[in-house]
């Protein structure tokens, strides 16, 4: 760890301390919880692989499991060997053999206004069409299939009949630019593209088809796309001879049963690009069994999931949230989720609570940038709808600050519902860290206990488990059914970026704390991922972007704290010799980010310089360039090759 990061570490720790509120499960909850007794974690540590068992005994297998784990070879992990199960049968097959046929799966809320409610029955029968359509088209077991939708019916729809099929799906989430979709496809070796015309957001129609267009100009392996039809101009909408199919035509004469594939629980089930150090984002694989139980027991019980819930994940399904817990988790539990294609705050500031009151939403599971901008507009809009269906409240996407917990507990929970803040990657496919509602108490700003059959610690540089009150390393320090199998045809860089710090220990890349009661508090990141809005951005990736300008020389880039985003994107520019540094340039090198990698990498902050903070042997201290943008007192410059580069970004930062 740094000189810098073990400074804020140390703040951190020392605020984090002086969080005392403790609130014990409410009574009635307890009474009523899926999960009730403590007695769960002494169960599963004694015994995780029969804890394990257990869970994936709550899926309908065609074959049983041989083994449970494999670990002969860490860090490649096998579990339930030898099973054989279908993702899809276990989401909506099962479920229409019951009573649950004519319960809604799907409650759709579009942006304009547009609704739609699809029952299980309906659900099983557009899967089962669709898969057809993939398999007429000749898609396979194994075969990846990208897919850049809006958030509506439809994508679930396509996710749940590429797993009836056996073809791995890889989502690219649809702010992502044409250059994005196209560096995934072809890392994943997509012959086959699901998208739509467009998707709504704040009034408008965005394009996705013709950014899919130009991500697939000059591409030979794409042989088909098929569109979605969203907007109300299908005559605007560019169809490739040979290449483009229309969904709703393709699905006119599909038969209406697909045989489920059966699935070796170590298949692969989706592919999910994650960003990481290098410009490369990475191709993070999840296979079937594994993933499925482990998303289907967690969503059991830290949701507490009931028959008549009405629950309500605001992910959306680009990112791993929204396949775990928008999709695979509460769907293979028969629940009825509620899903919206627009933000929060379109047409107005309500909108959140509105849909909670319209469809009597009773669990709700959001971001902590979204619950601050809830904090920013104001009590007024809460007050205006009725939110007393409300049991559940949950957090994720990035740590939750004491206030913003506090403020979610009174104004939203009306202090009668528990919060559940829950710590998990797109690499670990499920929660792994989280309270049970009806069994652990919670403190404001802290993910508290590892979930049961999870060995999560906290670690210093030497592989020990850190003091109460001390900050480390977190870390998972043995297998559990959701971790990913490898990076997409990187091995290597499956090892190096999660093995290689602890021997047969998975390395979270976040540093945490422990307290004296044993939980965990989330400190930040440890790699040079910036959190924006609970989305992982690499900075590698937005300097790639930033240098691909021709004007740009050099860029160095870093996350700085952001009231509302958690973080926000601020960047140091260099730029090429006979060039002018203008706020035009400013601007047009902010949208260049933006349309390379989409806007939500779109920087806040651009500063101009002459050069940048180095050392003599070339290295940018980033760490300088951190003290500059949130405003702090500068670190040691002595190692710099040129100090006075720093007084010149200190001068620009103080000037605005």
């Amino acid at each position: 760890m740094s000189v810098g990061k073990e400074q804020q570490a140390e703040k951190s720790i020392e605020a984090l301390l002086e969080e005392q509120r403790l609130f014990e499960p409410f009574e009635e909850f307890r009474r009523n919880a899926n999960v009730s007794d403590e007695s769960i974690y002494e169960e599963a540590s004694e015994d995780r692989e029969g804890f394990w068992a257990k869970q994936a005994e709550r899926l309908d297998w065609f074959e049983k499991w041989d083994k449970v784990l494999d670990w002969s070879n860490p860090p490649f992990a096998k579990w339930f060997v030898g099973g054989k199960l279908n993702v899809s049968y276990n989401c909506v097959d099962r479920h229409v053999k019951t009573w649950r046929r004519n319960k809604a799966a799907i409650i759709w809320e579009g942006e304009p206004g547009d609704e739609r409610v699809l029952t299980y029955k309906d659900l099983h029968r557009e899967v089962n069409k669709f898969a057809n359509v993939l398999k007429g088209l000749g898609i396979k077991k194994g075969d990846r299939v990208t897919v850049y939708m809006p958030m509506i019916p439809e994508l679930v729809i396509a996710l749940l009949a590429c797993t009836r099929i056996g073809a791995p799906h890889s989502v690219v989430f649809g702010g992502y630019s044409a250059d994005s979709i196209r560096q995934r496809v072809e890392d994943a070796e997509s012959n086959l593209v699901i998208t739509a015309d467009g998707g709504y957001r704040r009034g408008n129609l965005l394009p996705l088809k013709n950014n899919v267009d130009k991500a697939l100009e000059g591409n030979t392996l794409v042989e088909k796309v098929i569109v979605y039809q969203r907007g109300e101009n299908p005559e605007k909408v560019h169809m490739e001879p040979g290449r483009d199919l229309w969904w709703h035509e393709l699905m006119e004469d599909a038969e209406v049963y697909c045989e489920p594939e059966p699935m070796d629980s170590e298949d692969m089930l989706f592919l999910l690009y994650t960003s990481g150090t290098t410009g490369k984002p990475k191709g993070v694989v999840h296979t079937t069994g594994g993933y499925l139980t482990s998303v289907t027991s967690t969503a059991h019980m830290i949701f507490d999931l009931k028959e008549e819930d009405v629950y309500w994940c605001t992910a959306d399904i680009g990112w791993i949230t929204g396949h775990s817990y928008m999709v695979y988790g509460p769907l293979s539990n028969g629940a009825s989720v509620v899903m919206y294609e627009g933000g929060p705050d379109y047409p107005e500031k309500d909108r959140f609570w509105e849909i909670i009151e319209k469809y009597g939403v009773t669990i709700f599971y959001t971001a902590p940038t979204a619950i601050r901008a809830f904090m920013r507009w104001g009590t007024e809009w809460t007050e205006k709808h009725d939110l007393s269906s409300l049991r559940l409240l949950g957090t994720v996407g990035e740590p939750i600050n004491p206030e913003a917990w506090m403020w979610y507990h009174k104004y939203i929970g009306n202090e009668r519902c528990p919060i559940v803040d829950t710590w998990w990657q797109t690499e670990t496919g499920s929660i792994l860290i989280s309270p049970l509602p009806g069994v652990v108490s919670t403190k404001p700003g802290s993910i508290t206990r590892a979930f049961p059959g999870i060995e999560a610690d906290v670690l210093d540089e030497h592989g020990n488990s850190v003091e109460p009150g001390q900050g480390g390393f977190l870390v998972i320090k043995s297998p559990w059914p959701s971790m990913l199998r490898t990076v997409y045809n990187d091995d290597q860089r499956f090892i190096d970026t999660y093995w290689s710090n602890y021997e047969n220990t998975y390395f979270t890349e976040d540093t945490a704390r422990k307290d004296e009661d044993g939980y965990i508090w989330i400190l930040g990141r440890t790699d040079d991922v910036i959190n924006v809005s609970g989305h992982r951005i690499g900075t590698m990736e937005v300097e790639s972007a930033f240098v691909d300008h021709p004007k740009v020389a050099e860029a160095a880039v870093i996350g700085r704290s952001h009231d509302i985003k958690g973080q926000c994107i601020v960047a140091f520019i260099t730029v090429k010799e006979g060039v002018e540094a203008t706020p035009e340039l400013n601007d047009e090198l902010r949208q260049h980010v933006a349309t390379k990698i989409g806007p939500i990498a779109r920087p806040e902050k651009v500063y101009f310089s002459s050069d940048l903070p180095k050392t003599r042997s070339g290295k940018i201290m980033r760490r300088l360039l951190g003290d500059i943008a949130e405003g702090r007192v500068v670190g040691d410059t002595t190692t710099l090759a040129d100090p006075s580069v720093i007084e010149q970004l200190v001068k620009q930062q103080q000037s605005g």
